[in-house]
């Protein structure tokens, strides 16, 4: 496929979304706990400068339609967020809302799931929406709901915005819909980032012209600078994906390497939220997490540097995982200890998960024999959706478990 793909689908990459969204399948409710009464907040004191960006997100806003001036009860304050370029994104503080706000329950899609399904793949393309949440209509009745205050008037939300609780769910819903055909087969969505995955380049050239295709159908608009197209491995969801497997994006843990520990909740938070990106570590940092607890006074521990420098040896020597071939049998390797529990999930020799985890209060006085059980459960019970209805070969170093079954 060369450049004349592009010229085709050239409207799905405006520099931004030329007009309000089109009416959905999906539009953005907000439905509210009973007998709730309008909540209004006053304005929060910003800088001079700040001032002046208000006033030019509202115009923009304005000018696109996005949010029109509104007379409602409702009235939330607006704050400002760093972006990762350094400029600031406008925000409402919606926290108030959120509380009197009914959770939709949708799924989000489990990110291991979501890679188990690029066995196989060779050639990758990613597509970024651009505002994607602005490309949702808020329900006409629910408007008034989204109502922010600034020194220049009340405004309403007529499309979908940060801050809303529900958003991540009904977008979702959204793109699941619109790409429900194409999911597990050639398509990964994990809310407004699209991974096309294929085996070969002809497959890739079909697949990637079917998803500009829906997009340009359903008047979904990308972000040209934040899509990767024809690739042999690619940034998705924390991770490098490539033909050999998936590893922890460099990217993302680069900042790690020159940490030594942390003085103020604030670095443990930050530390935290890049940790939260990877399956199995959160449990290693629970003796960080109890210092973002209301109240707990903040005493960096021996017990917490050691969890911090295993969290950081494991994100900087993460090595690559080969994604599960589910037609071929698995082997589990199982160890325990009375530290914890460990296992390892291989295919012909190459890994494809690791799995540990703490003893529990009441393990801890467990024989050798029940410890060495207490693994082979445990591994058993993580990757029951890989060894459901397959073959698959465990070895444990603890000789007895073999006549487990007589």
């Amino acid at each position: 496929m060369g450049l004349e793909w592009f010229v085709s689908f050239r409207m799905s990459f405006p520099d931004e979304p030329l007009c309000m969204p089109p009416d959905r399948d999906v539009e953005f409710l907000i439905e509210l706990l009973p007998g709730t009464r309008p909540i209004a907040k006053r304005q929060y004191r910003v800088a001079p400068k700040e001032q002046e960006l208000i006033k030019e997100n509202i115009d923009e806003l304005l000018g696109k339609g996005f949010i029109r001036p509104s007379s409602s009860p409702w009235a939330f304050p607006v704050l400002f967020v760093d972006k990762k370029d350094g400029s600031r994104r406008m925000c409402v503080d919606y926290r108030a809302l959120n509380d009197v706000t009914i959770k939709n329950k949708y799924p989000l899609p489990q990110i291991d799931d979501l890679f188990d399904q690029l066995q196989g793949a060779c050639v990758f393309s990613k597509i970024d929406l651009r505002s994607g949440y602005h490309q949702m209509k808020i329900r006409p009745s629910d408007i008034p709901n989204t109502a922010f205050i600034t020194r220049f008037g009340l405004y309403e939300y007529t499309v979908m915005s940060f801050g809303l609780t529900n958003a991540l769910a009904y977008f979702m819903n959204l793109m699941n819909k619109v790409f429900m055909e194409y999911l597990d087969k050639f398509v990964v969505v994990f809310i407004d980032d699209i991974l096309i995955y294929s085996k070969t380049e002809e497959e890739h050239e079909e697949h990637l012209r079917l998803v500009l295709q829906k997009l340009r159908e359903h008047k979904l608009y990308a972000k040209l600078s934040k899509c990767e197209f024809w690739l042999d491995q690619v940034p998705f969801l924390g991770h490098i994906v490539s033909k050999g497997g998936i590893m922890v994006d460099p990217g993302k843990i680069s900042s790690c390497h020159g940490l030594e520990g942390a003085e103020v909740v604030e670095e443990v938070r930050g530390f935290l939220g890049l940790v939260g990106y990877y399956e199995g570590l959160l449990k290693i940092a629970k003796p960080m997490t109890s210092l973002l607890e209301k109240g707990v006074p903040f005493i960096w521990t021996k017990e917490r540097q050691a969890a911090f420098d295993e969290l950081k040896k494991r994100l900087t020597t993460a090595p690559v995982l080969t994604l599960p071939d589910l037609t071929k049998s698995f082997t589990v390797y199982c160890d325990a200890s009375k530290e914890g529990l460990g296992c390892v999930l291989m295919q012909e020799g190459k890994v494809i998960a690791y799995a540990s985890r703490q003893l529990r209060k009441h393990e801890v006085n467990y024989p050798t024999h029940d410890l060495e059980l207490a693994a082979v459960v445990h591994a058993l019970k993580i990757w029951r959706h890989y060894l459901f209805r397959n073959r698959c070969e465990i070895y444990t170093d603890h000789k007895s478990l073999k006549y487990i079954f007589t």
